[in-house]
């Protein structure tokens, strides 16, 4: 059972699910680039497959240029996917009440769970609640497979190439971190920083990683680079702050610079699309006085707590 429940897995099925959008995406013919639509999911799809049919390093790198030629060369359209009628959706929402979000909470729920009382960890129990949370809706609405990846590819239609982000801007820090990124930036930051104040190099790491986060839009890519050129030369080894409380504080830091930045695409630019807000940075703006006032109140608890 060990040997199934695997992140490898869990990502070949993320990866066939991508493949299985694509499949419909052919045959959608309201799609005026299905080919090269269903091209570039169909690629996506076996970057996540990788590890489990092991394809090499560089042809995973080639299968990335022809996705960001398609991308580049706007070949990855939305397609005809059908959505159902005002009508029905009041209906069912009128039906369900606030039943509805129960497929939603199962994913914290049992992503708790599994993080909390196995030893899978917190991103498998992500993978496992995904899976049951699509089950629990698909009997709960009587919807068959068919129809649940074809609601699928109309939500993957909508987010479009900024789907991809995460994954691309995650490599990015791993780059940034093995090209030495950190340790300039740590000697950079203790020429205008008062090393020897702790809340001064606290301070430094949180600006840090809500910065990288806007630039790179994502925390866990800033994560790998602030960690190592700020959090651990200056925070913990020079005034012995815990690593564990720091860093989940510090990511923490990085999602208040998610919330105002529009590299976090999936977050802050396709809710405008799904939404069809007027003003493109409209989820920002109002997102943006609740990242000063948490960025504010993680700092204090910080200090509070870790000297």
């Amino acid at each position: 059972m060990a040997s199934i429940v695997t992140l490898d897995n869990i990502y070949f099925l993320t990866g066939l699910v991508l493949i299985i959008v694509s499949v419909y995406t052919v045959f959608d013919k309201g799609n005026p680039a299905r080919y090269t639509t269903a091209l570039f999911w169909t690629l996506f799809g076996l970057t996540f497959m990788a590890p489990i049919i092991h394809l090499p390093d560089t042809v995973v790198g080639a299968f990335l240029v022809v996705m960001a030629l398609l991308s580049g060369f706007k070949q990855i359209r939305v397609g005809s996917a059908k959505e159902s009628s005002l009508e029905y959706r009041t209906a069912e929402r009128d039906k369900w009440g606030n039943k509805l979000f129960i497929p939603i909470l199962i994913i914290p729920i049992v992503t708790f769970g599994v993080a909390q009382f196995t030893k899978l960890g917190a991103l498998m129990g992500l993978g496992l609640a995904s899976i049951a949370a699509i089950i629990v809706a698909m009997i709960m609405f009587r919807e068959g497979f068919g129809n649940t990846m074809q609601e699928g590819r109309r939500l993957i239609d909508a987010v479009g190439a900024a789907a991809t982000l995460p994954q691309l801007l995650a490599a990015l820090g791993a780059v940034f971190n093995a090209a030495g990124v950190g340790a300039v930036v740590a000697s950079l930051i203790s020429a205008v920083v008062p090393t020897q104040y702790a809340l001064g190099t606290l301070a430094a790491y949180f600006i840090g990683m809500s910065l990288f986060t806007i630039i790179m839009g994502n925390a866990f890519a800033a994560f790998a680079v602030i960690t190592t050129g700020i959090g651990i030369p200056l925070v913990i080894e020079m005034h012995g702050a815990n690593p564990a409380i720091l860093g989940t504080l510090g990511m923490l830091a990085g999602y208040c610079g998610t919330l105002i930045s529009p590299m976090a695409a999936n977050f802050n630019i396709v809710p405008v699309a799904l939404l069809e807000m007027k003003d493109n940075f409209g989820v920002i703006k109002r997102q943006a006085p609740v990242a000063v006032v948490m960025w504010i109140t993680i700092l204090i608890f910080a200090y509070i707590i870790l000297f």
